[in-house]
């Protein structure tokens, strides 16, 4: 009874984002089209995916499915901060939270595994290019997808239990724009011990072991190259993997800056501005990446619209 009178929190409040209210208008547009941007930037490249037959290829496959993860992850956020900005009470339910806390793992975990998916792709196209469609078959392509749905699936839905047995008293002020594992365990008077445990072991599973993977597929693809060194082989190698090695940097870069580089004054600052940055820059980034720096997409975009410029040329 007594642990059950504990849960008596219905809802939370988000204090949001660290800025000056005279300055609110201004980052609510700004935030506003960055979102815009992620949304039809990201729609824009599974719609040229899905129409050009060139791009029907294993890495645009994972592409794809990486845009799909950056429209998700993006609107699991942005759209409550948006409101949130406007509103003169900025909560969220107990409910919301948990679910908010579900999707922000589910698909920040599920681009970690689609760029190790990505990474291998590149080193089995480097590496073994005669060998490349017997290798990257489609059932190898949708198992490794399968694998990446059902393992952030597994992940999320565990915290999500864990966090749901907790008991929250008297505080329930969230200093963050979301409902964030580690705000959330501060505020709960319950035992957490279990939950720092589960997190620090699937950290390492989920973070820091696909980072290796893509660090090994990497050195093998530099590898590979050194062995035949030529100015042509390695620019074909850097158009290759430019793209996804700048995904990688943008996506690894803000979580070892967070976690690996802790700093003791601003901390709350510090990680909502990282908080920012791996959910609202990063995946308004990756879109710009693959269209600036990717001669098939901009390939793509340009067959696209031919088609429909002709198209709408005949019928008139």
């Amino acid at each position: 009874m007594a642990k059950r009178n504990q849960t008596i929190i219905s809802e939370f409040l988000l204090l949001g984002l660290p800025i000056q209210p005279e300055h609110q208008n201004l980052f609510y547009a700004l935030f506003l089209a960055m979102y815009v941007t992620t949304v039809l930037g990201n729609l824009l490249i599974m719609f040229l995916i899905r129409l050009d037959p060139h791009l029907h290829t294993p890495m645009y496959l994972f592409l794809s499915n990486l845009s799909f993860s950056d429209v998700c992850f993006s609107s699991v956020t942005m759209p409550k901060l948006l409101q949130n900005m406007k509103s003169r009470a900025p909560s969220i339910p107990y409910a919301g939270c948990l679910t908010q806390m579900y999707f922000y793992l589910f698909f920040g975990v599920l681009e970690s595994f689609l760029l190790v998916a990505m990474a291998y792709d590149r080193y089995v196209a480097i590496c073994f290019p005669l060998h490349y469609t017997t290798i990257m078959s489609p059932r190898l392509c949708l198992a490794l997808l399968a694998l990446s749905w059902v393992l952030t699936t597994a992940h999320a839905t565990l915290h999500t239990l864990l966090m749901a047995r907790l008991s929250f008293c008297a505080d329930n002020v969230i200093p963050h724009f979301f409902c964030d594992t580690s705000t959330l365990l501060k505020l709960s008077c319950s035992d957490t011990r279990v939950n720092g445990l589960v997190i620090l072991f699937m950290g390492g599973l989920i973070l820091v072991i696909p980072f290796l993977l893509i660090i090994m597929s990497y050195a093998r693809i530099v590898s590979s190259i050194l062995k035949v060194p030529s100015a042509r082989g390695i620019r074909k190698a850097f158009s290759t993997c430019g793209s996804h090695l700048s995904m990688v940097s943008l996506f690894y870069g803000t979580i070892i800056g967070l976690y690996l580089c802790p700093s003791t004054n601003n901390s709350t600052v510090k990680e909502t501005v990282m908080a920012v940055m791996y959910t609202v820059v990063t995946p308004m980034l990756n879109p710009f990446i693959y269209s600036l720096r990717n001669r098939d997409m901009k390939r793509a975009l340009g067959r696209v619209f031919w088609k429909k410029k002709i198209s709408f040329s005949l019928k008139r």
